[in-house]
């Protein structure tokens, strides 16, 4: 906040395809997709127009008991057709945070419901990243998100990114008989780009199997062709028991998110009475925002953007792997979906003071958006993005860490 109030606001005007216009009429290639969501790119009037006509039916009413409306069902049912996760049923809600919440609650709930209420422990990974409602805040990967909140959840743990032996280690540690769930993203994003190993997610599956631990895959930011599939966890070819899913599932033209769950987790409050399940939104099952996401599918389906996004990413992997020479950088992370990662020395970071949001500042400067963390740069454009504004992405990067090299 006190950035913001020091210098001039960056206020976003428009956006067409993969560029954005400021206020001043200035054009900017989205290296983000704002925030990991625009898949389908900025501008499409598809998309306005299914909610206008939503709108001018039912602009809204909430999906709650025994209520709902089409688009929230027409959408449930396509997503369920798509989803890795056996017998899938959908729970809508309005964003990646409030489904981590809906999932944790339901993992906890489940247990209770069978009569082992001491299950509730929930693991996560360090750089992990789930949103900051509570639970997200609770189990997040990155220590920053936590300081100064207080403790939010009593019964979590972090355990290192890329052991699933740690995993084991930990489920054994905290007893097996009090874990509840597992949370993994399929590839870490706003914690620095990290791909898994190529056995991780099946050794990851076959542990949480084995002492019983649910294996929720948090897919905010892999899923909706991302990553070349529908949810990002197929490339690794597990069947998880819960997906949590958000962003590109509407583009973020409104807000959508929700939670896969598979029907032996559903089963205990379908089928048996006496075991609610209490827990709901306002703005869940919003029937705009599912005519939307409807619309945002359909783009995905028409031009087939997951067979576009593995041609994306390996144009922006050959592209940004230019950058590994540069005495700034210490890794390029890409090759795993549309989204990369550019980490800065510990020379440069530590001995020189450069701050990644040195190279942000140059490259927005230059007419490129990027996301600057405490440690690197990362890139994660729509994915619509052509070969020629790749590497015009890549090349005012380039530029963007020679002007502060130069400093």
């Amino acid at each position: 906040m006190n950035t913001v109030v020091q210098g001039p606001k960056f206020v976003v005007a428009r956006g067409e395809g993969v560029w954005l216009w400021d206020d001043a009429g200035d054009r900017y290639l989205d290296g983000t997709a704002s925030l990991w969501y625009c898949n389908v790119g900025h501008g499409r009037r598809e998309i306005a127009d299914a909610v206008h006509r939503q709108m001018t039916r039912l602009e809204a009413y909430t999906v709650y008991g025994d209520f709902a409306n089409a688009p929230a069902l027409e959408l449930s049912e396509r997503l369920a057709a798509h989803a890795p996760v056996a017998d899938p049923r959908i729970i809508l809600t309005c964003g990646g945070g409030e489904s981590i919440e809906t999932a944790a609650k339901l993992a906890r709930r489940y247990f209770a419901a069978l009569g082992r209420p001491e299950r509730v422990h929930l693991i996560s990974r360090t750089g992990g990243y789930h949103g900051l409602h509570g639970i997200g805040t609770g189990i997040i990967g990155m220590d920053r998100f936590r300081e100064g909140f207080g403790p939010m959840v009593e019964s979590s743990s972090v355990v290192p990114h890329d052991s699933a032996a740690a995993l084991e280690a930990e489920i054994l540690r905290v007893g097996p008989e009090r874990v509840a769930a597992f949370f993994a993203e399929p590839v870490i994003g706003a914690g620095g780009v990290h791909p898994p190993s190529p056995e991780y997610f099946a050794s990851v599956a076959e542990i949480c199997r084995r002492h019983g631990v649910l294996f929720i895959v948090d897919s905010v930011i892999c899923g909706f062709a991302r990553m070349g599939n529908w949810f990002g966890i197929e490339r690794f070819g597990v069947s998880p028991d819960m997906i949590v899913f958000a962003k590109g599932v509407s583009s973020g033209y409104l807000p959508l998110g929700g939670v896969v769950t598979a029907g032996a987790i559903a089963e205990p409050f379908w089928d048996r009475p006496g075991n609610p399940f209490h827990h709901g939104t306002t703005y869940a099952g919003h029937p705009a925002c599912s005519a939307a996401a409807m619309a945002n599918l359909d783009i995905l389906e028409r031009e087939d953007l997951f067979t576009v996004a593995l041609e994306v990413e390996t144009h922006l992997d050959a592209a940004m792997r230019t950058l590994e020479d540069h005495p700034l950088v210490r890794e390029v992370r890409s090759g795993t979906g549309v989204m990369a990662a550019v980490e800065l020395t510990e020379e440069a970071l530590v001995e020189r003071g450069v701050r990644p949001a040195d190279v942000f500042a140059e490259a927005r400067a230059r007419g490129v958006i990027l996301r600057a963390v405490p440690n690197a740069l990362l890139v994660s454009p729509p994915l619509v993005i052509a070969w020629e504004q790749i590497e015009h992405l890549v090349s005012t990067l380039r530029a963007a860490l020679d002007a502060v090299a130069a400093r």
